[in-house]
């Protein structure tokens, strides 16, 4: 009975209801910073044609958002409605100043209506941490109400270990999430570049946020690491971390509207059915940029030697015999471990006996990432082939690397090698044949005691002597020529060998090709960071070897100018660098890691291929 009354009591306000057009704007007068606010027009009639206001220096959460209000209201036995049509705006504030939002406009029964001016002060905010871009731009959110969300109620933040490392010291970027509201869909858009480093994801896909809680200025936070990388520095001089971005939902509370007085039109406008109490806003976080600033290697007690490797290492060699025969393969391994840039100690410092045949070494690396870093071993595997009996001698190895703790260089040292090399049975039949990449395998094929010719001799007529003719005068000058021109080449050739920059340009594909198949291996056998890093050693190691540029020089710039130089287009220049940038995006890209690998490995190969054809 109480409903049926209620509503013959709408019904009759309805029938009598008619007033002015009312249509009105607004908003805070002053807000902050980062802060989220609502912009509301509202007429007191139904309204079609709504064009709201040139929104310059806001960003738009969400909006024009329309929705209906009423308010009904008891005085003395007499009951009046109002019902209100809404136009509303989520703006978040994004730079200071004093801004003007002209009239909005709207057409009631035909007829066109303008809303009143407004100004709004924006003021810095004060709760924002030092280097935070307080700008989160939102998708929109879902209800119907205003949403309350201040501009630091989530933010994230990049921190350095040590802003001022040395050239190949490790430094471990951490980037926080800060929040105070609850947050679930946290997805990297945009992974952080680091030009002037090398670096290594020191977070696995499958590791879980820890969250702890930190007090900010008051106020309670939930913090968790989000990335943690471990980059290595492979210049000097001031080098710039680029920001982070994701995206994030944040639950955020809603303002009630609907008030009436009454208790029972409270409760029943009011009930969660009609207002949830909450609304999901998308948000778009990026982090601060840091600056590192990467100071030279110490001169003083430097090692000819020193190829750059920093942290703190141990140094093992070993063969696998002492005594063997000619033609039978020897392996010499050497194995370095311990912390620090491991990854980029890419050769040793090794002489081998002159009548040894030796091949590039096999490089096997066992890397473990933690919190603080790179641990691991990187092992080094020569394979030798000793041509001619007796003894021989295998000099010590040096390996030499900074020590970060004791503030100085060291050099490690490999015993002596002594080879008792016995001459191999069938030694003079025994032909040498190999094959695979690190010649490992060795095949001896044994050549057959050829027949004795027995055709038909040819005789010449008496008198006719072959010395003191042209034939013997040619007979003897044409192997002086052949040995004059085989001894220009030669000379030739071997001045080209010992021309180390140019050996390098030559190699420079091969070698990129090879760091190709390596990745396309880890690629097939779902292996991403060792995939990606083998991407990287092919693309960066070919500019290197290629342009003469050592690795320690190169960055984005350098690669353009050296580029240029060499009379390259401008597109494929453009494509080796986008091609650079997606291989550090694509490691962390959310989506099929397959496709992701597939694809980097198709533009990798592309784009040295288009280089190569440039040169020609």
């Amino acid at each position: 009975m109480r409903y049926i009354l209620t509503i013959a009591i709408l019904l009759s306000c309805l029938s009598l209801y008619s007033q002015d057009v009312q249509f009105t704007a607004s908003a805070k007068q002053t807000v902050a910073v980062g802060e989220t606010f609502t912009l509301m027009y509202t007429v007191n009639k139904e309204a079609s044609g709504f064009r709201g206001p040139n929104l310059q220096g806001f960003g738009m959460l969400s909006g024009p958002n329309t929705s209906t209000s009423s308010s009904i209201r008891s005085v003395n036995g007499r009951t009046t409605m109002t019902i209100t049509y809404s136009f509303t705006y989520l703006l978040q504030a994004i730079k200071e100043g004093s801004f003007d939002l002209a009239p909005a406009s709207v057409n009631v029964d035909g007829k066109h209506y303008t809303s009143n001016t407004l100004n709004i002060k924006v003021v810095k905010n004060p709760n924002v941490p030092a280097g935070q871009n307080p700008t989160l731009l939102s998708k929109g959110q879902s209800g119907s109400g205003t949403s309350t969300s201040g501009g630091n109620d989530v933010f994230v933040k990049a921190f350095a270990s040590n802003s001022n490392p040395l050239q190949g010291e490790g430094v471990v970027i951490t980037y926080k999430i800060y929040t105070k509201v609850q947050i679930s869909g946290i997805n990297i858009s945009k992974a952080p570049a680091f030009p002037g480093f090398w670096s290594q994801n020191l977070t696995k896909d499958n590791d879980k946020l820890q969250p702890t809680t930190q007090m900010i200025d008051g106020e309670q936070y939930l913090v968790a690491d989000i990335r943690k990388y471990a980059l290595y520095p492979l210049k000097t001089g001031k080098l710039i971390v680029d920001p982070m971005e994701l995206t994030c939902v944040a639950q955020v509370r809603k303002q009630t509207k609907t008030r009436t007085g009454d208790p029972f039109f409270d409760d029943f406008f009011n009930d969660s059915f009609f207002n949830s109490g909450i609304a999901n806003v998308e948000k778009n976080l990026k982090s601060n940029p840091l600056v590192i600033n990467a100071r030279p290697l110490p001169e003083e007690g430097k090692p000819a030697d020193f190829s750059g490797a920093v942290g703190n290492f141990t140094f093992r060699t070993e063969v696998d015999k002492s005594r063997l025969k000619t033609n039978e393969a020897v392996a010499l391994k050497c194995t370095v471990s311990g912390k620090g840039n491991i990854q980029l100690i890419d050769k040793m410092n090794v002489v081998f006996p002159p009548d040894f045949e030796n091949y590039d070494p096999k490089v096997t690396s066992d890397i473990q990432t933690t919190a603080s870093g790179i641990t691991g071993n990187q092992i080094f595997e020569y394979l030798l082939i000793p041509r001619k009996p007796g003894k021989f001698t295998i000099k010590p190895i040096n390996f030499s690397y900074y020590d970060l703790d004791k503030k100085r260089y060291i050099t490690l040292t490999s015993p002596e090698f002594t080879l008792d090399v016995e001459k191999g049975t069938g030694e003079s039949q025994a032909v040498m044949t190999y094959s695979g990449a690190n010649k490992e395998e060795i095949k001896y094929i044994g050549s057959d005691i050829r027949h004795i010719k027995d055709g038909i001799i040819a005789l010449n007529p008496a008198g006719k002597l072959f010395f003191g003719s042209l034939g013997f005068w040619l007979f003897l000058a044409v192997p002086l020529v052949i040995f004059m021109i085989f001894l220009l080449f030669w000379r030739k050739l071997a001045a080209r060998r010992n021309d180390t920059i140019l050996m390098k340009n030559l190699k420079a594909t091969k070698i990129a090709r090879k760091h190709l198949r390596k990745a396309e291996e880890f690629w097939k056998s779902g292996a991403q960071d060792d995939f990606y890093v083998a991407i990287s050693q092919a693309l960066w190691g070919y500019l290197s070897d290629k342009f003469t540029i050592p690795l320690s020089d190169l960055s984005i710039s350098s690669v353009h100018d050296a580029l240029k130089q060499k009379n390259v287009s401008e597109q494929i220049i453009t494509q080796f660098i986008e091609t650079l940038n997606n291989t550090e995006f694509a490691r962390f890209a959310p989506g099929e890691k397959m496709v992701n690998m597939e694809r980097i490995y198709n533009e990798a190969l592309q784009i040295i291929t288009n280089i190569e054809r440039e040169l020609r």
